[in-house]
């Protein structure tokens, strides 16, 4: 059966959040899409600026606020938003709130942080 709980799946600590891959290699082993669920603590930002030039990502916020930056197009979102970052375009995200933000991203087809192009002269617009 193909059932796993975050809990079983260890957290790693990334420059912003703490991540646990669902659906990856080392998990669930989907083979179409990836899976994590990550967490970014009030007034973290998700860095380096980054983008997947060979995946798309969907991700969902499942509680928390904060603003998102999309080729340096910045918007609010909160508990509920879903944002789609086209593939090979630039974007971080930002919590801006005062609670822990909870967020899961899927990406199709399948990746893993090995596979981020990253920038890291690129800083989240204030």
């Amino acid at each position: 059966m193909t059932i796993i709980h975050e809990n079983d799946v260890e957290e790693v600590s990334h420059p912003g959040r703490f991540m646990r891959w669902l659906a990856n290699e080392d998990s669930l082993k989907a083979k179409n899409l990836s899976v994590c669920v990550i967490r970014v603590l009030p007034g973290e930002t998700v860095r380096p600026a980054h983008s997947h030039p060979n995946s798309e990502e969907l991700i969902y916020i499942i509680n928390g606020s904060g603003k998102v930056m999309i080729e340096n197009e910045v918007g609010d979102v909160k508990t509920g938003s879903a944002i789609l970052f086209e593939q090979g375009k630039i974007h971080m995200l930002k919590n801006t709130g005062d609670t822990e933000m909870k967020v899961i991203c899927f990406f199709a087809p399948a990746t893993n942080i090995d596979n981020y192009k990253t920038f890291d002269d690129i800083t989240f617009p204030e």
